[in-house]
């Protein structure tokens, strides 16, 4: 058996540890609800308690951006990524931030990092999406897009996303046969039975000039 004095130094240890974490889902609470104001006092709590937890600074970043405090926002979220350089959530947050800017290529650079650390994150793969679109460079999501359908391949706004691409780059019978799968999952997808009728129109199109 342990010594009293042991026991109560260990419990001790925990306290600010568990101390913490409560403040910090009570910060996440407030964050849920729109009460911005107890949710920063909470997430700022919570630091003083971990000052080396990046947590506490995503919370706050978050706030910034549903604030619309976007220089808060990006410091919040910086701190957060020198904390933990391995935080996807701090990437994350960066590459948002720089997207609301139209700074177009940090926030793609943002994403791609973000999506390294966490493949399933598909609020930074639909980002990564609009910014490509923007900076028309899309060869290094389709990579990522692969990846996420491996483990999700019922999303159809992924794969609508997806077939896009593969239409641009004249994958017209893979964009085709994802069109497909995307209306076999969801036949009220409009777009995609629109985009269909082209991708097969132009399909008849290479056939008939092969053919001559």
């Amino acid at each position: 058996m342990l010594p009293d004095s042991y026991a109560s130094q260990s419990d001790r240890d925990e306290q600010p540890t568990q101390h913490y974490e409560v403040v910090k889902e009570l910060g996440d609470c407030y964050a849920a609800l729109s009460d911005f104001e107890r949710a920063r006092q909470c997430y700022r709590q919570a630091a003083e308690l971990a000052s080396e937890q990046a947590g506490p600074y995503v919370g706050l970043g978050v706030i910034g951006m549903q604030s619309e405090q976007l220089d808060d926002a990006l410091a919040a979220f910086e701190i957060a990524r020198k904390l933990d350089p391995n935080c996807a959530e701090a990437y994350g947050g960066l590459a948002m931030v720089h997207q609301q800017r139209e700074n177009f290529q940090p926030a793609f650079e943002m994403y791609l990092r973000c999506l390294e650390l966490d493949t399933d994150n598909l609020v930074a793969l639909l980002g990564l999406f609009q910014t490509s679109r923007q900076m028309g460079s899309f060869s290094k999501i389709i990579h990522y897009l692969e990846v996420y359908l491996d483990k999700h391949p019922g999303d159809t706004s992924v794969l609508f996303c997806l077939a896009t691409l593969y239409a641009r780059d004249d994958r017209l019978e893979q964009a085709g046969d994802l069109l497909r799968t995307v209306l076999t999952l969801d036949p009220s997808k409009v777009e995609a039975a629109n985009m269909l009728v082209e991708v097969e129109g132009q399909l008849e199109e290479l056939q008939s000039q092969g053919a001559a």
